[in-house]
């Protein structure tokens, strides 16, 4: 008899121990278990994620009708739904997910229940990291970053040039603020030309989807913030350039938008918030008659970040204002699109293998937001690199933003790098100015001086001109040799250097100054039937040759010049039309001297004895011809003259 008791409770401690194990598998399913993929929602964003991230929080946007009264469940190990959030619009759900360490990639089902309903049914899928998040390694003084307005470079692809259901269509190059039809396509095609000419980085302005009725061929009125726009090509073709630079030796730079979206990007119809975007009550309440009269505008009163004195209404109306009446401000103090903002970057740069990103209108958004951004950016990729749009001619606002800065206020941006504005002027100031004790040449090396108040001015990124301002011909009014003592002295200074696409080919503005359409000129050859094509130099003249040449030359040059990277800086003040930096370390000494003299002059060599490099032989980066360092040296004309020491 206590033998079969015995049995009993055996067989009875079976099958508990087998019920239990039955149990525990369905809740924790592996990524085996999913075979069929289901899409029943209309948005889940971000579309996908992966295992292994420093911070293990995922926060889903859900968007489906009436889906905020669905309740969500999953089953798979390592993922825990922490909290569900339902939004004002009763079409949201936000989902926070815990993604513990370890976690097998893979995909599960995110089931959506409601009693009398069908159950709605999402597979996501997590994703195993490509490399080590060490190995995301951004732009640094190393590089010389060449920037494009993809719609006017090369069409790679008619096919893509009007794309059905889009509310622009079709192309018209005779406009200048119409689609032209460049795309990824025709910039892959043409990547060996950019790494020819000495560059190391492509920063290519905006390719998320604008679906804008017209004029977004700038890509800065995004209305998809995870899909590129199919006129430049699709996400696989996004990351076919990438890697394509990747092969190459080359960093990809991906432009981002935190401060604004496209008028009609999706969630403009169906705002998840009450605060989604700023002035939201006000844009609602004139929905109707929007216009640029309506919209309450940003002051574009940048300064009232730093500003002590600043009245809290000057900080909201630069802050919180619209940037135009098609680009709605988003509102970085809601927590759910903070973290939207800060995913997106994140997704990007793991979709792509990013070398950097250069955010957009930078002192805009909320700069907490702004800091707590790149904060998780760097936290996550510590050897990345982002800089950050401060247009602004005070190297005092432009430290502030940087890194490393000891401001006042105890703001940290977290920041590596920020554009120089400031010396980008001074230096075009100090080329066309006549020479006075306190203009010309002496304006550049004053400027040079501020760099005391620089956390790291290497770190900071400087340019001839850019997609927003006058070409760099035509702000030294056709002057050519002007040009290219810009160029030698943008890319000799101790800084990252960014060079806008055409200023090889003296590109320029001359009919109508800051057109902003004009200076976004199409580049020449890169549409078929074009008459010049500057790709191939066939139809160029003599003198855009020279330029491209010149081009070619310096900034070969200065991808190998360690001293140019990262070596000391020092420089002479002016002298009879004459300026000297040099950079130099244990290597190399490079010197560029800046010349303004019309005529030949006979330049003195023992003012700058201190170099250490007298009687050594150096030679000159645009002719390769040898000098001798001695007593004196005769430069024959206006010009820069570049030298190294490094044969």
């Amino acid at each position: 008899m206590r033998n079969l008791k015995q049995l009993i409770i055996c067989l009875i401690l079976l099958l508990v121990f087998a019920c239990n194990s039955e149990s525990t598998s369905s809740d924790k399913a592996s990524p085996q278990e999913i075979t069929e993929i289901n899409n029943d929602l209309d948005r889940v964003e971000p579309p996908h994620w992966w295992t292994d991230f420093k911070n293990d929080a995922l926060q889903l946007l859900v968007h489906h009708p009436n889906i905020g009264s669905y309740t969500p469940d999953i089953s798979y190990a390592g993922v825990i739904l922490t909290k569900v959030i339902r939004a004002d619009s009763p079409n949201y759900l936000f989902l926070d997910f815990q993604i513990d360490a370890g976690t097998e990639p893979g995909k599960f089902n995110i089931t959506f229940s409601k009693e009398g309903e069908n159950d709605l049914v999402q597979t996501y899928e997590l994703k195993e990291r490509e490399k080590s998040a060490i190995d995301y390694v951004g732009f640094d003084s190393s590089d010389a970053l060449f920037l494009i307005t993809p719609d006017r470079f090369a069409n790679g692809n008619e096919a893509n040039d009007s794309v059905e259901g889009l509310n622009e269509q079709g192309t018209d190059r005779s406009d200048n603020y119409a689609r032209h039809g460049g795309d990824i396509q025709g910039v892959i095609a043409n990547v060996d030309y950019i790494k020819n000419l000495g560059f190391t980085a492509l920063w290519p302005q905006p390719l998320l989807t604008n679906d804008m009725k017209e004029g977004s061929y700038h890509g800065y009125a995004i209305t998809d913030y995870y899909n590129v726009d199919p006129r430049f090509g699709s996400n696989a073709e996004y990351r076919a350039l990438a890697d394509t630079l990747r092969g190459k030796g080359m960093k990809l730079i991906m432009d981002q938008v935190a401060n604004h979206c496209g008028l009609e990007h999706w969630w403009m119809k169906d705002l998840p918030f009450k605060d989604w975007v700023n002035f939201q009550k006000h844009y609602e309440e004139n929905i109707d008659n929007w216009n640029w009269q309506t919209v309450k505008h940003s002051s574009h009163r940048r300064t009232t970040n730093q500003d002590g004195y600043a009245s809290e209404i000057d900080r909201i109306s630069n802050n919180q204002g619209w940037f135009v009446a098609t680009m709605p401000d988003l509102n970085q103090r809601n927590p759910f699109m903070a973290k939207y903002i800060i995913q997106n970057s994140i997704w990007w740069i793991e979709s792509l293998g990013l070398g950097g990103i250069r955010q957009d209108t930078y002192p805009y958004p909320d700069k907490q937001f702004m800091s707590n951004w790149a904060g998780a950016i760097m936290t996550e990729y510590p050897n990345f690199n982002i800089v950050g749009e401060e247009w602004s001619y005070n190297p005092l606002l432009i430290a502030y933003w940087q890194q490393g800065s000891k401001n006042k206020d105890g703001y940290n941006s977290n920041l590596k790098s920020t554009m120089d504005f400031a010396m980008q002027r001074l230096v075009i100031d100090g080329i066309k100015e006549d020479e006075s004790w306190d203009k010309g040449l002496v304006k550049i090396y004053e400027g040079l001086a501020n760099d005391f108040h620089y956390a790291s001015p290497e770190n900071i990124l400087v340019f001839p001109d850019n997609h927003d301002m006058s070409r760099v011909f035509t702000q030294l009014e056709g002057d050519i040799e002007g040009t290219k003592m810009a160029l030698s002295l943008y890319a000799t200074l101790p800084r990252t250097v960014q060079v806008y696409y055409g200023t090889e080919i003296l590109m320029n503005d001359f009919e109508k100054p800051g057109d902003h359409g004009l200076i976004r000129t199409d580049f020449p050859g890169g549409w078929q039937g074009d008459s010049v094509n500057a790709f191939t130099g066939a139809g160029l003249t003599d003198t855009q040759k020279d330029m491209q040449k010149y081009v070619s030359k310096l900034f070969n040059f200065r991808k190998n010049s360690s001293a140019i990277h990262s070596g000391e800086t020092m420089h002479f003040a002016p002298k009879d039309n004459i300026y000297v930096l040099v950079r130099s370390n244990d290597e190399e000494t490079v010197i560029n001297i800046i010349n303004k003299n019309e005529d030949a002059y006979e330049l003195d060599l023992s003012r700058f004895d201190e170099l250490g490099i007298n009687d050594k032989a150096l030679r000159n980066v645009q002719t390769d011809e040898s000098i001798t360092w001695s007593d004196k040296l005769v430069l024959a004309s206006k010009g820069s003259y570049l030298f190294t020491t490094k044969n």
